[in-house]
């Protein structure tokens, strides 16, 4: 394992046992725990959030996938925050994928897969309504969650991975927090030496292009609201993506947060104590649900 990816475990960690210092689970939401999805029980488990009100009734569903510059992170950490949107009338999956360098690409995306597919096969048993299927991604998870949404909807894509998504399937909207949409150009140290953690032939321009979520987006894609913010250093992303949302004649909405005076950091909106977050994910779920 590179110093790169051994900095972001320690870095991230830190920020994030900040970050939701104190934090308990809300009265207001039943949560159903550690529950597989594949056969390694430990980086292939989810949980399932939903509002204690909401007993009986069949919810939309959100489906996080958790960022962590593909070597970091997994459903602990992103706890508070997926529970944050079921206490906005949502079903939550939040869900752990298998990480680089231990795991070479694509086993982020299949495990996404996986997952969206645990969704639909299960919604009897959790109140799902498996008709409005949402999903959010930041930063790492943006990414895969971009490249996923073309699986589903650009055949030509789908046919470079071995595994196939459900048939019929396409997530109902979509939201890209603070995303890694275009690494194509991106040259820095430490984008080369995550590249070289995570892909098998540490980065050739076909894998660079495989990984180019602008590259693989057709006019079926979902709807998208994708955001970033004046201290995200992804920020400069989300003229790409928008540009090529533009070309496939997709519908969108996109959000810049913060001023001058206010620089919000990447992946901000994961504090679920900050006004801004919360204004952020306000925004999203009233997307979503223009699509109910």
């Amino acid at each position: 394992m590179s110093k790169v990816s051994t900095y972001i475990r320690e870095s991230f960690a830190r920020g994030d046992n900040i970050r939701d210092a104190g934090l308990t689970t809300p009265e207001d939401v039943v949560r159903f725990d550690n529950i597989a999805y594949g056969p390694d029980p430990r980086q292939q488990s989810l949980d399932v959030y939903r509002p204690r009100a909401s007993q009986g009734q069949i919810l939309p569903v959100i489906v996080s996938v958790h960022g962590g510059g593909w070597v970091y992170g997994d459903k602990e950490r992103y706890q508070f925050y997926c529970m944050s949107l079921a206490q906005r009338g949502f079903a939550v999956v939040n869900f752990t994928y298998r990480l680089a360098p231990e795991n070479k690409f694509p086993a982020s995306l299949e495990d996404t897969n996986s997952v969206f597919g645990w969704v639909l096969a299960n919604g009897e048993n959790y109140g799902f309504d498996t008709r409005h299927i949402f999903a959010v991604g930041d930063s790492a998870g943006a990414q895969l969650l971009g490249l996923y949404a073309s699986i589903c909807t650009n055949p030509a894509y789908a046919s470079f991975y071995d595994f196939q998504p459900p048939i019929g399937f396409r997530p109902t909207a979509i939201a890209l927090n603070c995303g890694a949409s275009r690494l194509v150009e991106d040259k820095s140290d430490q984008t080369v030496a995550l590249m070289e953690e995570l892909l098998p032939e540490k980065g050739t321009d076909r894998e660079l292009w495989l990984l180019d979520v602008t590259a693989h987006i057709s006019g079926n894609y979902p709807p998208t609201f994708f955001m970033t913010s004046t201290g995200d250093f992804l920020r400069k992303q989300a003229g790409p993506l928008a540009a090529a949302l533009v070309e496939a004649n997709v519908p969108f909405v996109y959000r810049y947060y913060g001023d001058q005076d206010h620089l919000l950091p990447h992946v901000f909106h994961c504090d679920v104590r900050s006004e801004e977050g919360k204004l952020c994910n306000d925004e999203e779920c009233a997307f979503f649900r223009e699509f109910l």
